[in-house]
């Protein structure tokens, strides 16, 4: 596989010899978004990985992340391929339009990549340079994938911040009493307002 696509945007908005930042001006499409920058405004470097990560799940499984919801365990696309691949059954995951048409350890690995690409703490996502390496050679091994963003129990969106440099850091108190004080949901994306006419 060639990796062709590599810039989702949030690049861009980081200059040279930086790696993190934060903005109050959230821009791009829910389910594709890193989730420290869709609910605190924090991006990095690794934003775009977690953005491609969601691409490569959507294209092994032939779904898109913003309408995929398994009604058994009502999983989204993240969490439904989490599960299988810890089940052992990342087979399972493959579109069947795809089948027989690739080598079952490519399509393992690819979907290992995109976990690790879409994992919730920020300083194990490889870089986007990594993620070409690993795709164009399947001799390198890989790491661990850990669970992904927006699983359930995710602590993105709580106090506890994990920082692209590996280090932590907690919300201050008015930014704890704020989330508190504010709508939540199981993913912390799908809370609806209600507002009278």
């Amino acid at each position: 596989m060639n990796p062709k696509i590599s810039d989702f945007g949030m690049a861009k908005l980081i200059v040279v010899d930086q790696t993190q930042g934060s903005t109050s001006l959230i821009a791009g499409t829910y389910g594709y978004m890193a989730p420290e920058y869709a609910i605190q405004g924090r991006f990095s470097v690794k934003s775009d990985v977690y953005s491609f990560g969601v691409i490569l799940l959507e294209i092994v499984t032939g779904q898109k992340i913003s309408t995929f919801l398994e009604p058994e365990h009502g999983e989204d696309l993240l969490s439904y391929a989490w599960r299988h691949w810890n089940e052992g059954k990342a087979m399972q995951l493959i579109d069947p339009t795809l089948r027989g048409t690739y080598s079952p350890s490519e399509v393992v690995r690819i979907i290992h990549i995109a976990l690790l690409c879409v994992q919730e703490n920020v300083a194990d996502r490889p870089t986007m340079g990594s993620v070409a390496v690993l795709l164009t050679s399947g001799s390198i091994s890989l790491a661990l994938a850990s669970r992904p963003a927006f699983f359930a129990n995710s602590r993105i969106g709580s106090s506890f911040v994990s920082n692209v440099d590996g280090s932590h850091s907690h919300l201050n108190e008015p930014e704890q009493v704020a989330a508190a004080n504010s709508p939540r949901s199981a993913n912390d994306m799908s809370i609806t307002e209600l507002y009278p006419r």
